[in-house]
């Protein structure tokens, strides 16, 4: 495998750079790959104390909803298709962004985004985090516009929750 020997968390860069080596490196991750039309499919490839290293798969409708990534800073690249990344703001509509096969994107913990299959064909993006995930936020906003966050596993599946009546 591929991770480096720090004995620390992995900045920004350092991410970027670790998801642009996975991609090149597929005998590290094809054999994972496995589209389902109901659900996104992920597998984590690697993971020590500082960093975790994630295989996603994506098809139409596969949202994760907004959500931020608790302690962990993350890097995405994207190794096939394309996906969609849009940023909370507040007073604002998101950000939105389409991002092509061969591309990487990072984020911050604090973040709060959403990522979103887009394309017509299946994706497939592979996912940094440092620290290694343990707990995410999962947002959803309520009929008078308030935001409620929820804990969740990083062994949960993200989806977009349903709004608050």
């Amino acid at each position: 495998m591929i991770l480096p020997s720090l004995d620390r968390d992995l900045e920004p860069a350092e991410l970027r750079r670790l998801v642009a080596e996975y991609a090149r490196r597929e005998d590290l991750w094809r054999h994972l790959v496995h589209h389902d039309p109901e659900a996104r499919t992920y597998e984590q490839i690697e993971r020590n104390e500082h960093v975790g290293v994630w295989l996603l798969c994506w098809m139409k409708d596969h949202d994760t909803g907004f959500h931020d990534h608790d302690l962990s800073a993350g890097a995405v690249a994207v190794v096939g298709g394309q996906i969609r990344e849009d940023r909370l703001r507040v007073g604002a509509p998101p950000t939105t962004r389409v991002v092509d096969s061969g591309g990487v994107f990072t984020f911050a913990a604090s973040d709060i985004h959403r990522v979103l299959h887009a394309g017509t064909e299946p994706s497939v993006t592979i996912h940094a985090y440092s620290p290694p995930l343990w707990r995410m936020g999962a947002y959803e906003i309520g009929a008078g516009g308030q935001l409620h966050r929820h804990s969740v596993s990083y062994a949960e599946e993200l989806r977009p929750l349903e709004e608050v009546a």
